[in-house]
């Protein structure tokens, strides 16, 4: 067991990737010689030279097309895009190109790329350098989506994605990228896929991912000082969503809250409460509440905060549920 934090746990999950296949490759901006914005990539370049670790130019475009190719001539390259507001860029290769091929050629045409993808706000940071754009690109049948919250799933879903022949995005939480936990090297956390239980509870049940996990476990840490009993999902994988967890879930609680910090109107949390109903409708003794952000361009640093969903928010919805 090793204590690593999320960004390091990332680091350490490439590294690995890299030992075990040749095949492995890395590119994007400033990753190489500087080791990427946030350092995920730091030492690679020394570890494993410049033409498995490429620094490529400022177009997402380019790095997303290029690796489109690599993994056609079975490579398995890996794309950082620096900062989620930057993949807009690329969107038209990753939902044309990235996510299509495999369908398009009959099977006969694997697409082994995955695309690492820092999101989310609270970080002091300027305009479009904050959003939370899963929805947009988990509504493209063709791609799988996965998130990690802590160092653990961090270390092993870099692992899996790359071994994975499907397209992946990685939506790596970077406000808490300095967040410490527990790797376990010797085994893997299950399927990449699936959502995990990572606190039972009896009463009501949340459902978060990614940046806002810890701020559901503070939630259910808050509400057992009230007596309630709340159960924590954390749904880890966005596309495929695992929802046979969730209504497990929900069909012992009665109650669920979905935490999500993108936009609520729209947003996944919709999907689920959807779904949630259709299969566990007579298990509820509530109507399901979403917690996200409001349906604006993310604002100035100065009162992202207010936007950004918090315990306060999440602590209101468990309120609301229990009030009915």
């Amino acid at each position: 067991m090793s204590r690593l934090t999320i960004a390091k746990a990332i680091t350490a999950g490439l590294a690995r990737a890299m030992d075990e296949d040749p095949k492995v490759m890395l590119m994007g901006e400033d990753i190489g010689s500087l080791g990427g914005v946030y350092r995920v990539t730091e030492g690679l370049k020394a570890r494993f030279g410049a033409h498995r670790v490429l620094d490529s130019p400022l177009g997402e475009a380019g790095i997303v097309g290029t690796a489109v190719g690599l993994a056609q001539r079975g490579y398995r390259p890996v794309c950082e895009i620096q900062f989620d507001g930057f993949v807009f860029p690329a969107f038209n290769q990753i939902t044309t190109q990235v996510a299509k091929l495999h369908a398009r050629s009959e099977g006969r045409m694997k697409m082994p790329m995955t695309i690492r993808i820092p999101y989310g706000g609270v970080i002091g940071s300027v305009e479009h350098h904050s959003e939370s754009p899963e929805a947009l690109f988990a509504h493209t049948a063709g791609l799988r989506i996965i998130t990690p919250s802590n160092a653990n799933d961090a270390y092993w879903m870099e692992q899996q994605a790359i071994a994975c022949d499907d397209p992946v995005i990685i939506f790596e939480p970077k406000r808490r990228y300095w967040l410490k936990g527990e790797v376990d090297e010797s085994a893997p956390p299950g399927d990449p896929f699936s959502a995990s239980v990572i606190r039972e509870g009896r009463d009501a049940t949340i459902v978060a991912w990614g940046p806002l996990v810890p701020v559901a476990l503070a939630a259910a840490n808050a509400a057992a000082e009230d007596g309630r009993s709340v159960e924590v999902v954390d749904l880890r994988s966005i596309s495929p969503i695992d929802i046979d967890t969730i209504t497990a879930s929900v069909r012992k609680t009665g109650r669920l809250v979905i935490a999500h910090e993108a936009p609520t109107f729209g947003g996944i949390g919709g999907e689920i409460a959807a779904r949630v109903t259709e299969q566990a409708f007579y298990s509820l003794e509530a109507p399901v509440l979403r917690v996200g952000a409001f349906h604006l361009p993310y604002p100035p640093a100065a009162v992202e905060e207010h936007y950004v969903p918090d315990l306060d928010r999440v602590l209101d919805a468990l309120d609301r549920t229990f009030a009915y």
